[in-house]
Formats: C-alpha cells, sequence, structure tokens
C-alpha cells in the first residue's frame, strides 16, 4: 500500500469509525455507509476516492479494518468504534486463552482496573501473541497481556468476534488478567 492509499486508509478509518460527520456522513445503525455518498462527501472534502480505491484499500488493508457488503454498494469498519454501532455480532465461545497488546506505560492502570474499553465500544483482543505485540508497539514499548478468556465465559461474560478476526468484550478485571515476568 502506497503511503497516499494509507492516509486515505487512515481517513476512512477515522470516518467510519468516530467522526462520520466530520464530512457530513450517516451511518446507518449497523455502521453501513452507502460507498457511492461516501465518495462524493470525502471529495467534497479534497479527499478523493474511487470505487476501484476504496475496494483495493479494503482488500489491502493489513488489519483487515473495512468491510464491503456483498452487493459492493455499502462499506463499513469492523470494529474499533467510538460510536455507538450495532454490528450484530452474536456471543461466541472464545478459545481458552487471547492477548492483548498494550504499552508498558499504562500497565500501573491496568494492574489496578484491568481492561477497560474507555471510549471504544469494546475491549480488542487478538488470538495470536505476535498480532498483540504488533498492537502494543503502535502505543510505545509493547506489554502483552493474557487473557483467560475461557475463565471469563465460564463466568458468563460474553465474548463477539469481528468479521477480520479480532476478539471483543466489554471488560477485563484484573483477576482474569496473566502477566509476563518483566511486566
Amino acid at each position: 500500500m502506497t503511503d497516499q492509499h494509507k492516509k486515505l486508509s487512515k481517513f476512512l478509518s477515522l470516518v467510519l469509525r468516530h467522526e462520520p460527520q466530520a464530512i457530513g456522513l450517516t451511518l446507518d445503525a449497523q455502521g453501513w455507509a452507502e460507498v457511492d455518498e461516501f465518495i462524493a462527501k470525502a471529495g467534497a472534502h479534497g479527499k478523493l476516492y474511487s470505487r476501484t480505491l476504496i475496494e483495493r484499500i479494503v482488500r489491502d488493508n493489513d488489519k483487515q479494518r473495512f468491510k464491503l457488503s456483498d452487493d459492493g454498494l455499502r462499506i463499513r469498519a469492523n470494529q474499533g468504534h467510538s460510536i455507538d454501532i450495532d454490528l450484530a455480532l452474536q456471543p461466541i465461545e472464545p478459545p481458552a486463552t487471547l492477548y492483548h497488546g498494550t504499552a508498558t506505560r499504562f500497565a500501573g492502570s491496568i494492574r489496578k482496573t484491568g481492561l477497560e474499553k474507555r471510549s471504544r465500544q469494546h475491549v480488542h483482543l487478538s488470538l495470536d501473541r505476535d498480532t498483540a505485540v504488533k498492537v502494543g508497539s503502535r502505543h510505545g514499548t509493547p506489554l502483552v497481556l493474557h487473557v483467560r478468556a475461557g475463565a471469563m465465559h465460564a463466568q458468563g461474560i460474553a465474548f463477539y468476534r469481528a468479521d477480520n478476526g479480532v476478539w471483543l468484550t466489554d471488560a477485563v478485571a484484573p483477576q482474569f488478567i496473566d502477566w509476563p515476568a518483566q511486566g
């Protein structure tokens, strides 16, 4: 993906996950936007997209942040919203262990309160450690926490899996977090 495509992908993420109103776009209750409407409204704000470019961004995004509808007429973010969206995900039993990547500077807060969704709709968890390292690296020195998702699920806590494979839950209490020896 070129630098220009990365910039356009980040703008698409901003609009679909956090600020559709920035370009006057309205998302439906499940977070879908009409592709043609997005192209027109983004263009009116100096961001030039085409249907082909959007298809390329959706296909090439390494985190698979976006999804096109089956007919290709609508687009949405797979997860990570700070606005109220119903992704219509069904609860699903998680694996015994999931991983959360963060930065070491957040360790003190997490030890006290656990993992909180804060401004997002869910806490994001990874199926594998390598992905969690990449996530944590975006925020500073990475820290990978092991989340006992199976134990949480056994206590009735719901988990969901987004279309891009990211695991979601409302919060992770400190007692369900295993820390690495250096954490």
